[in-house]
């Protein structure tokens, strides 16, 4: 799931050499024992390549999501199941939800390097599943949360059919993540406030999941021999990765903007709301965004293998902390469409475009899985805590007034401090490819 690789300017993918020193070798001046193999050649392309990627695409359909379309839960919780809760009680669901989902990438990401895609795959479509149903059962003041273990092995896969447009094809499996979100947050809110109401409206969205993830299981495959299955095969060298401070510097500019990135995503609904909007607008406030956010999904990825993704992804990122302001002006009907088109674009073209960057630092197709496991267990934390704090700075008691002005100023601050990091990052990224080290 690496993103292409750049030159010194991050501006051209990068032509490596098929034979010569390793990357490790090129980077401590030891001789090779025997000249590297040849790079594997990539389809870029072809059936099941863009089987795989429609794989990938209804997994983040049905995980990330969720996730996007928490604002719909949020609201009803906070206006009928959990309704003697504040704010930040709520939210801390939803947190603690999207936390689980990257956690996972931890053991998910060495067990995908080891060859056990399909075993991830599976076990973790049945946990999920059996987590949906489970929540339909929830009684009022009740709290339930759902564990994955498939969203890091949909997005890694796709590294073994691309490379050249290896970002392209990234965007489309995370566009998934955006259809989603628009399918989900009006179904559930027609449904939460029907006829058909809490329980059914979940279920509803569980049989989708049940379909579209039993397809995943039947078109999704890896075509690269894992490490497990190469006998010649060296071990990842978790010492160089845990090293690499330019990785790290890019862990925790991600993990600083996705611990403010969420926050008008799970508080916008309610927002609108409490500033007189219509419901028959306010329900279509998540949607909105999460339909914009498609656009920003993919069109950032195709500019990413010309450019860059550090070149596309930083200025998208500059742009959402700045956005965060403008959410003070959606207290109307223009204000609220114009800051979700704007704000869904902009974040999605971030959320897409992170994980090739951090894949970017690979040395090795070997050693993806396990960097974005890394990346994504240590980005969770930030995605636990983010949109609690801001639920506890915009509501001190139940009965307390909402002061917009506090999460939204923690938010934007978070996020354009995590810019800066990933400025960082990429010029060590730069001075790395300048020296042809990779």
């Amino acid at each position: 799931m690496a993103a292409t690789p750049c030159t010194s300017d991050d501006s051209k993918p990068e032509q490596l050499p098929s034979v010569g020193k390793s990357s490790y070798d090129a980077m401590t001046g030891s001789a090779p024992e025997a000249p590297a193999p040849a790079l594997p050649e990539f389809p870029e392309g072809g059936r099941q390549a863009w089987l795989t990627v429609l794989g990938g695409f209804l997994i983040l359909f049905c995980t990330f999501g969720t996730v996007q379309s928490f604002g719909v839960y949020q609201d009803y919780y906070s206006r009928v199941l959990l309704s003697e809760r504040t704010a930040s009680d709520i939210s801390w669901i939803g947190s603690m939800q999207t936390f689980l989902l990257f956690a996972g990438g931890l053991p998910t990401g060495k067990l995908f390097d080891d060859g056990y895609f399909h075993h991830c795959l599976a076990f973790g479509s049945l946990i999920y599943l059996f987590s949906i149903f489970m929540l339909s059962l929830v009684q009022p003041g009740q709290y339930y949360q759902e564990w994955e273990l498939i969203m890091l092995p949909a997005l890694s896969v796709t590294s073994h059919y691309f490379r050249r447009r290896r970002a392209v094809a990234m965007g489309v499996v995370i566009a998934g993540s955006s259809t989603g979100a628009v399918v989900f947050s009006i179904l559930l809110n027609n449904l939460f406030n029907g006829k058909v109401g809490f329980p059914w409206g979940v279920r509803t969205a569980a049989f989708i999941d049940l379909v579209f993830l039993l397809t995943a299981n039947l078109v999704m495959k890896t075509r690269l021999p894992s490490r497990r299955e190469r006998p010649n095969a060296k071990p990842i060298n978790i010492r160089a990765v845990l090293s690499d401070g330019g990785y790290w510097l890019c862990i925790i500019g991600a993990a600083l903007v996705f611990w403010g990135l969420f926050v008008p995503f799970f508080y916008l609904q309610v927002f609108a709301e409490l500033h007189g909007l219509p419901k028959s607008l306010a329900f279509y406030a998540i949607p909105i965004m999460n339909a914009s956010s498609l656009f920003g999904r993919t069109i950032p990825n195709f500019l990413g293998d010309y450019f860059g993704p550090f070149n596309i992804m930083i200025p998208c990122t500059i742009i959402s902390g700045g956005l965060i302001y403008l959410m003070f002006a959606a207290t109307g009907v223009a204000g609220t469409v114009v800051f979700g088109i704007l704000y869904g674009f902009f974040s999605g073209g971030f959320i897409s475009i992170i994980t090739p960057a951090v894949a970017s630092f690979s040395r090795d197709l070997n050693e993806i899985g396990t960097r974005i496991g890394i990346a994504c267990f240590v980005i969770g934390f930030a995605l636990l805590t983010g949109t609690p704090i801001a639920g506890a700075l915009v509501q001190q008691n139940h009965n307390g007034p909402y002061i917009w002005w506090r999460p939204l100023v923690f938010a934007s601050i978070v996020v354009l401090a995590g810019t800066v990091c990933l400025i960082a990052s990429r010029q060590i990224l730069s001075k790395r490819k300048s020296t042809h080290i990779l």
